[in-house]
């Protein structure tokens, strides 16, 4: 089970990182012209992005580092409730955007990190 928390946790953090990356680098007009599913954009303002790409790259930072580290692993599963609650609110805007067909992968990320969570709490803990 161990095996499988660290490749789940490490997909994850590989996506959300990408994710968070591009968020700080590109322009509103770039990262909009990446396609459809990215329209959500409009609905915050640049400050807001910035914040939100900060907050998927410390959440990785979390699902990585204390297990890898031995340094305060408790952190990793916190990380990852921190993840569920940041992806309850992408599932909340796709619903109130009405972006029905890309509310599922939302709600694919929040089941694997409610994994993470629970494994690393539960079921093999560091």
């Amino acid at each position: 089970m161990n095996i499988v928390l660290w490749i789940v946790a490490g997909l994850l953090a590989a996506a959300f990182t990408a994710g968070g990356t591009s968020l700080l680098l590109m322009s509103r007009e770039r990262y909009r012209a990446l396609g459809d599913s990215q329209r959500w954009i409009d609905d915050f303002g640049d400050g807001h992005l910035k914040f939100i790409g900060t907050v998927k790259i410390i959440g990785c930072l979390g699902l990585i580092l204390p297990g890898a580290l031995g340094i305060a692993p408790v952190l990793t599963p916190l990380a990852a409730c921190g993840m569920v609650m940041f992806t309850t609110g992408a599932a909340t805007t796709r619903f109130r955007r009405s972006e029905w067909k890309l509310l599922g992968p939302d709600l694919l990320y929040l089941s694997l990190f409610a994994f993470v969570a629970w494994g690393r709490f539960d079921l093999q803990p560091f």
